[in-house]
C-alpha cells in the first residue's frame, strides 16, 4: 500500500500574501476568536462588530461595546506589531530546530530582549496549546529513557539536567524535566503521564524498576549486551532535541529548560500535519470577555 506523503507547511510567501498587513492580522485573530458575529457581552444581542479606527478593538453595531481581539493574547500590552508576532510564530512552525532569540532580533528589527521575551511567550504557548494527553492504554507500546541536556558551566561545575522522555510509538511524546535520575522522580512522571496497565519499553537503569509494582508491564531492555529496539523511538526524539539545543541555543538554563522542550514536543506531536500548526496557535486562544 502506498504511503501518503505528509502535507507540507506554507512557504514563507504564502504566509506573507495572508497577513500583508497589521490590518489583515487583526481581522484574523477577531475572526477566529469571536467569529463574523457573536452575542454582546453588554446588550445582549447578537452583532457585527466593526473596527474602531486606531485601536486595536471592534465595537458592537447596536451598543458600542468594544471587544479587544488580542485580550488574553501574548500579544496584548505590547507595542511589537501584530505582523511581527504572527511572523515570528510563523518562524517556530517552519523549522525543525528551533528560533534563536539573536534571528528575531535580526529579522523584526526589534532589540534582545524584546526578541527574547516574545520566544519565551511563543514556546510556553505551544505547551498549552499542545496540552499532556495520557499515553499508552491497550496495545499502544509506550518507550520511556532519560537524557542529559548540558554539560559544565564555565567554572568547571556539572550543569547536567535530567529530562525523562516517553512516546507512544507511532504517537505522540511527552518530554519532562525532572529534579534527578532516581525513581522517586522518574516513576511519579511516569504514573502521572501513562495509563495505568500500559507496556513500557526502557533501558535497564534501576530507575524503571519499580514500574511493575505500579501496574505497568514493563520490558526492560539491555543495550549493553546487545539488546537493541527497545527504545528506538524516544532516542530518535533525543537526537531531534539534541540538535536543536546544541546547534541553535548552544545553552538552555534550568528555570526555562521545559519552555524549550515543551516547543519541540509540539513540533513532534503535529509531525505528520505540519501546515496546521501556525492556525492551531492562533485557534487556540480563548474568547476573550
Amino acid at each position: 500500500m502506498e504511503k501518503k506523503a505528509t502535507p507540507k507547511g506554507p512557504t514563507l510567501r504564502q504566509f506573507q500574501a495572508r497577513f500583508p498587513t497589521e490590518d489583515s492580522c487583526l481581522e484574523h485573530l477577531k475572526l477566529v476568536r469571536y467569529g463574523v458575529k457573536h452575542v454582546c457581552a453588554k446588550c445582549e444581542r447578537e452583532a457585527k462588530y466593526y473596527r474602531v479606527k486606531a485601536r486595536r478593538s471592534y465595537e458592537c453595531e447596536h451598543c458600542g461595546y468594544q471587544i479587544y481581539p488580542t485580550a488574553g493574547t501574548p500579544f496584548h500590552g505590547t507595542r511589537t506589531s501584530l505582523r511581527d508576532w504572527f511572523h515570528v510564530m510563523f518562524m517556530f512552525t517552519s523549522t525543525r530546530n528551533g528560533v534563536a532569540a539573536k534571528r528575531v532580533q535580526r529579522e523584526i528589527g526589534v532589540t534582545y530582549k524584546t526578541a527574547w521575551r516574545m520566544c519565551k511567550l511563543i514556546r510556553a504557548y505551544m505547551g498549552y496549546v499542545d496540552g499532556d494527553d495520557m499515553l499508552g492504554g491497550g496495545s499502544v507500546i509506550v518507550e520511556a529513557d532519560k537524557t542529559f541536556i548540558g554539560g559544565y558551566d564555565k567554572k568547571g561545575s556539572d550543569d547536567k539536567k535530567v529530562v525523562l522522555g516517553m512516546v507512544e510509538r507511532g504517537g505522540n511524546v511527552v518530554a519532562r524535566h525532572i529534579p534527578s535520575r532516581s525513581g522517586r522522580f522518574v516513576v511519579p512522571s511516569i504514573l502521572k503521564n501513562v495509563r495505568p496497565g500500559s507496556a513500557i519499553n526502557t533501558d535497564s537503569a534501576r530507575a524503571f524498576e519499580a514500574l511493575e509494582i505500579h501496574g505497568f508491564t514493563h520490558h526492560p531492555y539491555n543495550s549493553a549486551a546487545g539488546e537493541k529496539g527497545g527504545t528506538a523511538v524516544i532516542e530518535g526524539f533525543w537526537g531531534m532535541l539534541k540538535r536543536g539545543i546544541n546547534g541553535t541555543y548552544i545553552s538552555v538554563s534550568q528555570k526555562h529548560l521545559q519552555t524549550y522542550l515543551n516547543e519541540f514536543e509540539f513540533r513532534y506531536n503535529l509531525r505528520n500535519q505540519p501546515h496546521t500548526m501556525f492556525d492551531r496557535l492562533l485557534l487556540s486562544f480563548p474568547r476573550g470577555t
